[in-house]
Order: C-alpha cells, then sequence, then structure tokens
C-alpha cells in the first residue's frame, strides 16, 4: 500500500454512490446533478460496467460520452471515481477472443451476458484490460473532478476459478515457481496417496471435477494461485494508470462476504482500501455481520482510513428474500462503517435503474422518486455526514485481535472435513458476536502478525497453522498475551497435511493440552458440559463437536456433562510464561460464551463496556479529540456516560448523553475513554505488559 499517497481531495467525509448515467438520457442528467447537491453528494463512481461503450471495437475508442458526464459533475460540485470497466468486456471482445471465456469444474465453458466472464490467466484480456486502463488514465489523470480511480468491480465475484487450459498452462508456470521441482510438489501434495505421484510438469492440471474428491493439497494450492492471478490483473491495471495519474487508486472488495480473494495480500497493493457491504437479510442482527465487514476492511488497510464504496439504501435484488430496511436502519448501518474507520459512505447506486439484472435494487434516488421516505433518509444523512469533516484521518484503537486467515478457510472448506456442521464463518461470528455485545472493539490480524498491542487474541477458527505462526502465538503468550483458542484449530500444516504430533501439536505448550481424538456429534445432536470458575457450578449448551482432550499442565475449568466425551475436559486454562492460554473445545453459542469470556477478560486486564446488548459504541481517536460514534440497536432510550459536544445537534453532554430509540450520535468526547473496554492494570494490581 501506498501510505504516501493521500485521501482523495475531498472537502470531508465521502458521500454518494455509483452512478450509471449511460442507462438515461442526457435530460435526466441534468436533474441526476441537481438533486446531488440537494442530497450532499460529493462523489459519486462512474463508468464501471461501461466498456462496450468506451472501446467501442478493438483499440477504437468514444470518450465523448464521458467527457460530458465528468465535466457535468465537476461544474456542480461532484468529484468523480472514476472506474475501469474491466469487470464485463464487451460482445467484440469475446468474439475476436472466445479462448478468454472462463470454464467451471465440469468442463463448461461461460457464456455471455453477465460479468466476470474472462479468465485471469488469459494473454487477450491482460492486454485489453492494460490497454483500456491506460487510455482512460491518458485522457482524464489531469481532470480537476477526477480524485480517486476504482478498478475493476468485486474482483473473484461472481467467478474466481477458472479451469480453461489457458488456467491449467499459468497453473503449471506458478507451481513450478513455489516448489521448483516435482520432487517439491509430490512431497508437497502427499501425492503418493491414492497413487498421484507425478513425473512430468504438463500432466499437471487444475482440480477439475474427479469421480471422488480431489487431492486437498492441489485445491488449497488452488485457491492460493486463483488469488494470485486475480490479483495480477489488477496490478496490471494498476500500473496502466500509475504511468499517468497521481490520484489513489482502489479497487472494491467485498470483506467478510466473498472468500475468492486473500485481502491482506490485496490490502498492500492499494493506495486505499475500500469495501462493498450489503446486510444478509436472513440475519435479524445482520448490523454485526456488518461490524465485522468493517472491522475486517480496517484491519486489511493496518488501521488506515478506508471507504465504504457500496451499501444499499434498503433492500438489494439477489438474495432469496430481499427484506427492505426499517426506517433508520439506513442511518445507523453508515454511522456503523464510519464508526469502525470509513472516511467515505456511498451507495450502490444513485438512481434506480429501470432495466437489467438489478432493477429491484434500492438506491439513493428510488423508483418512488424524492417523494420516498428513502429520499428522505438519503438527504438527511448526506446533511449529517455534511457536519462530521472533522472525524476525517482518526482512527479506531482496537481491544482485541481476532485470528481471520482466508488460507486456513479455505482449508476448513476443503472435502472429508470430520462434520459439515463446523463453520469457520460462524465460529467467527458466534466469537465477535460475544465481543460486540460486550462493547469490544476487535482487530482483525494474521497469526503471524505482531500482536504485542493486544491483551487479548482470539482463535474461532485456525484450522491452518504453519510451525512459524504458531511458535509467533507461543511467544505472545509467553510475553504476558491472553490467547484464546477454539476447537478444530492448528490441525494442519500449510499443505494441509497434519502437523507431526497430532491435532494442536503446534499450541501444545501454550495451551498447556493435547488432542487425542475429535468426537463430532450427530445432526441435531446437543451435549451440554458443566462450568465451574469463581463461583457456582453452572450448565452450558453446546453442540457440535467434543474432543478427548489429555490436559498436559492445563487446569479444567469445564467438564462434559453428556456426550462422546462425558467427564472429560471440555475447557482448559494454561499459565504459560507471563501470560495465559486458554482452550475451548466445543461449540458455544454467544450467550453460553458469556461466562467463558468474563473469565478470560479477567486475565487479559479487559472488561465489558456494561451498556444493554444491542447498543454500538466505537472509539475514534485522532491528535485533537476523541469521537465517540454511538448507534442504538435497540427499540428503547438509552443513557450513554460520555462528556463532551454531540456534533450532530450542536448540544453539550454534561456527563450522559439521551440515545434515542434506533439512534445515533457522534460525541466529541472528554474523555471517550470512559466507556472503553481496556483496564490499566490487571485484576491482580499487576501491570499489563501491554500497552
Amino acid at each position: 500500500m501506498n501510505r504516501s499517497t493521500p485521501w482523495p481531495a475531498l472537502p470531508g467525509i465521502a458521500f454518494g454512490g455509483d452512478y450509471n448515467p449511460e442507462q438515461w438520457p442526457r435530460d435526466v442528467w441534468r436533474e441526476d446533478v441537481a438533486l446531488m447537491r440537494e442530497a450532499g453528494v460529493n462523489l459519486v463512481s462512474i463508468g464501471i460496467f461501461s466498456w462496450a461503450l468506451i472501446e467501442t471495437s478493438e483499440g477504437v475508442f468514444d470518450f465523448s460520452w464521458l467527457d460530458e458526464i465528468i465535466d457535468l459533475l465537476h461544474e456542480n460540485g461532484v468529484a468523480v471515481d472514476l472506474g475501469t470497466p474491466t469487470a464485463s468486456p464487451p460482445a467484440w471482445f469475446f468474439a475476436a477472443h472466445p479462448e478468454a471465456r472462463v470454464v467451471n469444474r465440469d468442463g463448461v465453458v461461460m457464456g455471455f451476458g453477465s460479468r466476470g466472464m474472462a479468465s485471469p490467466s488469459s494473454p487477450a484480456y491482460r492486454e485489453a484490460i492494460a490497454r483500456i486502463a491506460d487510455a482512460l488514465a491518458a485522457r482524464y489523470a489531469d481532470h480537476p473532478a477526477v480524485v480517486l480511480w476504482h478498478v475493476h468491480n468485486e474482483y473473484g465475484v461472481p467467478v474466481g476459478e477458472d479451469h480453461s487450459p489457458q488456467s491449467a498452462a499459468a497453473f503449471r508456470v506458478w507451481l513450478q515457481e513455489r516448489y521448483g521441482d516435482l520432487d517439491a510438489l509430490n512431497a508437497a501434495w502427499g501425492t503418493a496417496f491414492w497413487g498421484q505421484h507425478y513425473t512430468d510438469w504438463r500432466h499437471v492440471g487444475t482440480p477439475a471435477a474427479a469421480p471422488s474428491t480431489v487431492n486437498p493439497a492441489q485445491k488449497l494450492d488452488f485457491a492460493r494461485f486463483t488469488d494470485h492471478q486475480l490479483r495480477e490483473c489488477f496490478i496490471i491495471e494498476r500500473e496502466a494508470i500509475r504511468a499517468h495519474a497521481p490520484q489513489p487508486i482502489t479497487t472494491n472488495m467485498m470483506a467478510n462476504q466473498s472468500w475468492t480473494t486473500d485481502l491482506w495480500a490485496w490490502g498492500d497493493e492499494m493506495d486505499l482500501v475500500s469495501d462493498d457491504h450489503y446486510l444478509w437479510a436472513a440475519d435479524p442482527e445482520a448490523h454485526i455481520g456488518l461490524a465485522i465487514a468493517a472491522d475486517l476492511t480496517r484491519s486489511v488497510g493496518r488501521g488506515a482510513p478506508w471507504m465504504l464504496m457500496e451499501h444499499s439504501t434498503s433492500a438489494v435484488n439477489w438474495q432469496p428474500r430481499n427484506i427492505a430496511k426499517t426506517p433508520g436502519e439506513m442511518a445507523r448501518n453508515a454511522f456503523s462503517h464510519l464508526g469502525r474507520g470509513a472516511d467515505g459512505i456511498l451507495f450502490f447506486q444513485w438512481r434506480a435503474g429501470r432495466s437489467g439484472a438489478e432493477k429491484f435494487h434500492s438506491a439513493m434516488l428510488p423508483h418512488a422518486g424524492t417523494r420516498s421516505r428513502v429520499w428522505r433518509e438519503v438527504v438527511d444523512l448526506g446533511e449529517k455526514l455534511g457536519r462530521l469533516g472533522e472525524l476525517r484521518g482518526s482512527t479506531v484503537r482496537a481491544d482485541v485481535a481476532m485470528l481471520w486467515d482466508f488460507e486456513s478457510f479455505w482449508a476448513q472448506d476443503l472435502d472429508w472435513r470430520p462434520s459439515c456442521d463446523v463453520d469457520h464463518r460462524d465460529l467467527v461470528r458466534r466469537y465477535y458476536e460475544r465481543l460486540w455485545r460486550d462493547g469490544l472493539t476487535v482487530d482483525f490480524v494474521l497469526p503471524g502478525d505482531d500482536l504485542s498491542a493486544y491483551p487479548l487474541v482470539v482463535a474461532p477458527a485456525q484450522y491452518l497453522l504453519t510451525a512459524a505462526d504458531a511458535a509467533n502465538l507461543d511467544e505472545y503468550v509467553a510475553r504476558g498475551g491472553t490467547l484464546l483458542v477454539s476447537f478444530f484449530s492448528a490441525v494442519v500444516d500449510e499443505h494441509d497435511a497434519v502437523h507431526p504430533g497430532g491435532f494442536l501439536a503446534p499450541l501444545h505448550e501454550a495451551l498447556g493440552v493435547r488432542v487425542e481424538e475429535h468426537l463430532p456429534l450427530r445432526e441435531g445432536e446437543t451435549a451440554a458440559l458443566r462450568w465451574q470458575h469463581d463461583g457456582p457450578a453452572i450448565e452450558l449448551p453446546a453442540d457440535v463437536w467434543q474432543e478427548d482432550l489429555d490436559p498436559i499442565g492445563a487446569e479444567v475449568i469445564a467438564r462434559y456433562a453428556e456426550g462422546p466425551a462425558a467427564g472429560g475436559a471440555a475447557i482448559t486454562r494454561n499459565a504459560h510464561g507471563a501470560g495465559t492460554g486458554w482452550y475451548v473445545s466445543t461449540r458455544l453459542d454467544a450467550a453460553a460464551l458469556r461466562p467463558v469470556l468474563d473469565a478470560v477478560y479477567a486475565d487479559a486486564g479487559l472488561r465489558a463496556t456494561g451498556m444493554p446488548e444491542g447498543v454500538e459504541l466505537v472509539t475514534r481517536e485522532s491528535a485533537e479529540a476523541d469521537y465517540l460514534i454511538a448507534v442504538n440497536h435497540t427499540a428503547e432510550p438509552v443513557e450513554i456516560p460520555v462528556a463532551g459536544e454531540e456534533l450532530l445537534t450542536g448540544t453539550a453532554c454534561t456527563g450522559t448523553l439521551a440515545l434515542a430509540a434506533g439512534g445515533v450520535a457522534v460525541v466529541r468526547a472528554v474523555p471517550a475513554r470512559a466507556v472503553r473496554a481496556r483496564e490499566t492494570s490487571r485484576p491482580d494490581g499487576a501491570a499489563l505488559s501491554v500497552p
């Protein structure tokens, strides 16, 4: 990431969305810019799906309409995030280069009429994306309206993997660079199993459909390769733009809603990180999933302010049941992102489209027009964000680190795991939800990162763990950190091979426990455990999984009351060096995790904020001030202990903020830390070894 590149040249918080003027006659353009001024819009993304209208045939460009709309936006004070339209190549491209089409695992060639249709390994596609990115940057690099470049759209969505002949050839090259020779490849893939030993590179292909499950190490490497190929395409376009343009360059990710790309690697390639996030309508508390996405996006950007490139004003169009947002929900969503580090709040899209696959998707200007509730809420949100320019550049200081490792997730999603009920997405959500309800802010991290700034590190689903990363976690605990690890962790190495010494072996010293056997439960089966720690014994409900544990120094905090491991250790606590390692060998929901996390917090010198569940508090900090962003997701008013000025109303808080049901507030706080979760010392009075 180019840390020296400035934020887009805007006066305050970015506000706007995707704009597709090419779908409308020119008289609508002038109506649009007038309404953008009314709503407080200062940034729109254009050109994202316009390849066929810009490059009308190979090497032949028509910029006339794009010139006109960019000039019109500039005249009306609206800046431009200029997109490269490479997610949707034109019909003429595929007519000229049919070999560039994507092929799925079953050998089916994907047809035209959608998006994301081209193979990222295709030389013809790579040449074409470089050409159009170069042409756009050469023409608009010096236009005063253009403040940001937006490469492609949602890489890996809807197509990530490609099994075309071009992809297979590129995969072999990638493997040769990774392993050097076939002996190393055979060792890494464990090809002695099922007689898969390779003697010629030409025989190595993609993990396409086969009579039974395909080699898991091959599939894991193909996931890495797919991510690499997509990222190379981004870099090709980025470099073509940088040859002409000084503005920052980004691409819109999908944080925790897309799993094709390793966002940690992508974050290092972008000038600023941006994300598209849509509520999952089937989730009655989808705002918690939103918080995960926002924290992950900020974390991928290593704490720098980021941009919410897309979210929805109300319903989306692509889920099984597309639920409209309730009054005030759009603002709560926007302020949750803002609180978690976003300096830009944008939507898909500005004006609802009449045609195409997304005509039922909500918009800033909906089909119902300016008499609608959605429009009134959009205008109100623009007015509120317009008051918050001083937040720009402030950052979020988290209380807890949570491991988020895409390679581990890819590996856990492979075939023939012990139980289909074990889902890393679900496990992350359960632990994150407990932390969210307790008012603790989370940074996501890799297991090899420097963890010394965090008093607590949580590992909900670290199935794959390298020896080097395990050593890092061990050192973190030994130096005084508190580590909480959930079940089915540290099982395999980077090649999906079980660690020497068995399950959990790399963390034996940090956790003080061995896993002799996994004991998954039958569908629908539950098995409670008995928890007793600093108080009377209580029973906690659990399901899906148990393990046969052998404590080798750890204290047993809870035992199974029933199930295949009845009477055996279920939760353990281990003193290791100056720190503590906790292990939870079964699946608990967020409610059952409460006493567990309370005990873990005590070791880490943390505490829950004590606010009602459903009240979201996040602090952004700058050299000049602290800002408490408060979002009330409940149907009841609440009082929050904070002093300062509430910026949306300009009123003073003299110790308490009254926050209405469903309301939002931003307080320039004195001090905001009155509602923070960190303590300054451990319960025993000893100083914390981390800041």
